[in-house]
């Protein structure tokens, strides 16, 4: 469940993003509790395409606090940047690659292929799929949250 503060941010967020027209997700821990995981988020992860993540800093431009560019990792790559919305850190991913076993990097995320939506306090969010995240943190070597995430999948089927 995500608390108060997280859903205020959220609610801000959802609205400024819709009016926009801004393809958009939540991902990571607020995504996982907000279909049920039973985890406590501290920062609100969202995915978008490249020119999202850049609409999102403009349409966020008094709440950043690094500017989205691109950023690659050993196993991952994005357009990145941090926000500060009501003392929440935002973080916001767009085009996000993963690496393949051979070097290579894959095509960026189809938010719509694994997107879902979700109903809360008055608002439909769209997040990416449980199954589609678990797969994604097995990719990045992220072993333990693809177990919990594997384990609550099962659990609930």
């Amino acid at each position: 469940m995500i608390g108060p503060r997280h859903l205020e941010v959220l609610r801000k967020i959802h609205t400024r993003l819709e009016q926009a027209g801004v393809d958009w997700v939540v991902t990571g821990s607020v995504g996982f509790a907000l279909q049920g995981v039973p985890v406590s988020p501290d920062d609100l992860d969202i995915q978008t395409d490249e020119a999202g993540a850049y609409e999102i800093e403009r349409l966020f431009s008094e709440f950043v606090v690094r500017k989205v560019a691109f950023s690659s990792a050993e196993r991952i790559r994005s357009h990145f940047g941090v926000l500060s919305v009501d003392g929440v850190t935002v973080e916001v991913m767009g085009d996000i690659q993963k690496k393949c076993d051979d070097g290579s990097w894959d095509d960026p995320v189809d938010l719509d292929r694994h997107k879902r939506v979700v109903h809360v306090e008055g608002i439909n969010v769209p997040v990416l799929s449980l199954e589609y995240e678990c797969q994604a943190y097995k990719r990045l070597g992220r072993t333990d949250k693809a177990a919990m995430l594997e384990k609550w999948l099962r659990r609930n089927e």
